[in-house]
């Protein structure tokens, strides 16, 4: 398996449809809840290497993994060969991810109520945080020297979040109007 072992949505859809394969979409679960593929299994990549020992998928099948676009699933594939997963399977990584099977105008299962795709709580955090530490570097640069140690304290969480699973702004912003 190499890391540029893709397949097209259209392929992926026989393959799905016959039986031949299954489709696991590593997403965050938030973003598998807004939109997902009908065939979809949702494991979250951090947990993909236990998720897979436990699943007891058919070695004869194909192991497509989907993501939004392709980064994840890419990474996934490496993390299902590296742990063994791979042996006596095709591993595949879905070409433009959710992304590609749409634009495909293939099927998507979408949370009741959604248009579109929201934007996911991760990718919000990132936003909200990259915003404040900009602004706490900024007021240190024009003299407000506690702006350092503002953007270094969002750091620190950032990395704290990355390291523990556990996201304090992650949950703010999931109660949030615009996230029910």
């Amino acid at each position: 398996m190499t890391s540029d072992a893709t397949i097209t949505p259209v392929n992926a859809l026989a393959l799905l449809r016959n039986g031949d394969a299954v489709l696991v979409d590593v997403r965050e679960p938030d973003e598998y809840r807004a939109a997902h593929i009908p065939w979809a299994l949702s494991m979250p990549l951090g947990q993909l290497d236990a998720l897979l020992g436990e699943t007891g998928i058919p070695e004869g099948r194909t192991l497509i993994f989907q993501c939004l676009k392709g980064g994840r699933g890419g990474q996934a594939c490496l993390v299902a060969d590296r742990a063994g997963h791979g042996a006596g399977r095709d591993i595949r990584n879905l070409l433009g991810g959710i992304e590609g099977w749409t634009a495909s105008g293939l099927p998507v299962v979408r949370a009741e109520g959604a248009t579109g795709p929201a934007i996911p709580i991760m990718r919000q955090v990132q936003i909200v945080v990259g915003l404040l530490v900009l602004a706490a570097t900024l007021a240190g640069l024009s003299g407000i020297g506690w702006g350092f140690y503002l953007a270094a304290l969002f750091g620190f969480m950032l990395a704290f979040a990355g390291f523990t699973g556990w996201c304090g702004m992650a949950m703010l912003l999931a109660r949030a109007p615009w996230n029910r």
